[in-house]
């Protein structure tokens, strides 16, 4: 049965420069090397693939996510590529297949992060894809997000593997794990968010990819709900974590992806309030690319998600995104109340109920760092909001804790661009010059992305003996070719970034 012309596989192979013959070839040979060697692709099938919207049996769409994730140097799924999968999990959904089906979750976590270690292996770069819109997320998932898992998600019927996906014929081969493996697995998030928050996301990015493939695997066996529940929870804290360290390289249509992964894995564990935690990410991600509107519409999607669990703590932090998008907009009264919303919530929690783990890294210095951010932001609108923007980076580093390097540097920046806006250039060049002690430590271009804004700050300032010097310093170290803007890659906003490590 034809459904149409299949325009998603159709503008991805007219990237890839390929004839339809070639493609033919290619399918034939990958597949042998997989395993399939009595394949038999020819042209013709490739055309109805194309034009006629026929849907290739398995292992092919397999076998083309492959081929067009290496030929494209980015993350390519199957859904990617406009086929569904078999069975009660490939439903067609909304966009992009959202939400998916519980059952579908730990195949889609195991088959990209396959793909992005393949690409992480052959020294490819994952780039080029378009991010989704924010609106787009948010009337796909709204309604989905705000109800809790049903018991077919996995939580029940333990002991016994999932069937398996034929197109996952190279997944982990399921197994059971017990109490001591999930301890372990969710010491190792805490390892990996640590030097996240110290060193950036380059460094350790695919370490982080790899565990998470490993765990989607180990989803794929049914374990008593206890565990079940800790899985989906490490699964959910490590794709948010692989989220942020991609976004922090600029691997931007890549990060979107494992927010979104984590949002569903979070669901699925019932963690509600992670999975709008996960989602806050991507606003982030979204004003941090000059797009503040998808932000926002991102960040109802969040409390939506979290629901009435969500800790006062926990809602502060959504408050201070949502006020940072304001901030971008040039909304000064909407981000103001936004922002006193945020500190009277965080003063409201008593702390009688530990936060969660991934809550952890939010506290009071990182409140101000995110104050420090807004102000600064809406700087660019309202000159005098620079020195209440000072105020607060101040007393985020006065706070800032061992190990949150990342955070300090971020914090500098903010206070010397807040300084150069409220024409203090002689402060801004002491604080300018702290964050340069210790950047070339890091490996996130969120960093480089914030030194180049202020470095845009220091021109007014260029007939100054002492800013000239300064320049000279930013020109030395700036990577000498940033990150061309587009879709779904650099950041095109004024002021890009955030002081939240993970």
């Amino acid at each position: 049965m034809t459904k149409g012309p299949n325009t998603r596989l159709a503008d991805l192979f007219g990237l890839t420069g390929w004839s339809k013959g070639e493609l033919a070839r290619l399918v034939n040979r990958q597949a042998a090397a997989m395993g399939h060697p009595q394949l038999a692709t020819d042209t013709s099938r490739v055309r109805r693939w194309i034009e006629t919207g026929e849907t290739p049996r398995d292992p092919v769409p397999k076998v083309l996510a492959t081929l067009f994730t290496e030929r494209l140097g980015r993350v390519v799924t199957i859904e990617d590529l406009g086929f569904g999968r078999s069975g009660p999990a490939g439903r067609r959904q909304s966009v992009d297949g959202l939400p998916w089906a519980p059952e579908q979750t730990a195949a889609v976590l195991t088959e990209f992060t396959g793909m992005d270690l393949m690409l992480n292996r052959r020294g490819l770069v994952g780039a080029g894809a378009a991010l989704a819109a924010g609106s787009a997320l948010s009337s796909a998932m709204y309604d989905w997000l705000r109800t809790d898992p049903s018991p077919a998600a996995g939580l029940h019927r333990a002991g016994g593997a999932l069937a398996a996906d034929p197109v996952s014929s190279d997944r982990y081969e399921a197994a059971p794990v017990g109490l001591e493996e999930i301890a372990a697995l969710e010491r190792s998030v805490e390892v990996f968010r640590a030097w996240d928050a110290a060193r950036g996301g380059g460094l350790q990015r695919k370490a982080v990819v790899g565990q998470l493939n490993e765990v989607g695997g180990m989803l794929a066996y049914r374990h008593p709900p206890q565990i079940q529940r800790r899985l989906w929870g490490v699964a959910a804290n490590l794709a948010v974590l692989a989220g942020w360290m991609s976004h922090d390289v600029g691997l931007e249509p890549t990060a979107q992806k494992y927010f979104v992964i984590a949002a569903h894995a979070a669901r699925e564990g019932g963690d509600r309030p992670r999975a709008g935690e996960a989602l806050s990410r991507a606003a982030r991600q979204m004003v941090h690319l000059g797009r503040p509107d998808e932000a926002l519409d991102l960040m109802k999607l969040a409390r939506a998600g979290c629901g009435d669990r969500a800790l006062p703590r926990t809602r502060a932090m959504l408050h201070t995104i949502e006020a940072w998008a304001q901030a971008s907009m040039g909304q000064g009264q909407e981000m103001r109340r936004t922002l006193g919303e945020a500190e009277e919530l965080f003063v409201s929690d008593r702390g009688d109920v530990p936060p969660p783990s991934w809550m952890q890294m939010f506290d009071e210095a990182d409140l101000h760092g995110m104050q420090a951010l807004a102000y600064r932001t809406l700087a660019e609108h309202e000159p005098s909001a620079a020195r209440v923007a000072e105020k607060h980076a101040k007393e985020a580093l006065r706070l800032r804790e061992k190990g949150r390097e990342r955070s300090k540097i971020l914090d500098y920046i903010s206070l010397a661009s807040a300084c150069f806006i409220a024409d203090d250039p002689e402060q801004a060049d002491r604080y300018a010059r702290l964050a340069l002690v210790s950047i070339g430590n890091t490996s996130s271009h969120r960093t480089w992305d914030r030194l180049r804004e202020m470095y845009r700050l220091t021109g007014r300032y260029a007939g100054y003996s002492g800013i000239e010097d300064l320049r000279e310093e930013l020109e030395l170290v700036l990577p000498r070719a940033p990150r061309a803007a587009g879709r779904g890659s650099a950041p095109a906003s004024r002021w890009p970034g955030g002081s939240t490590s993970a």
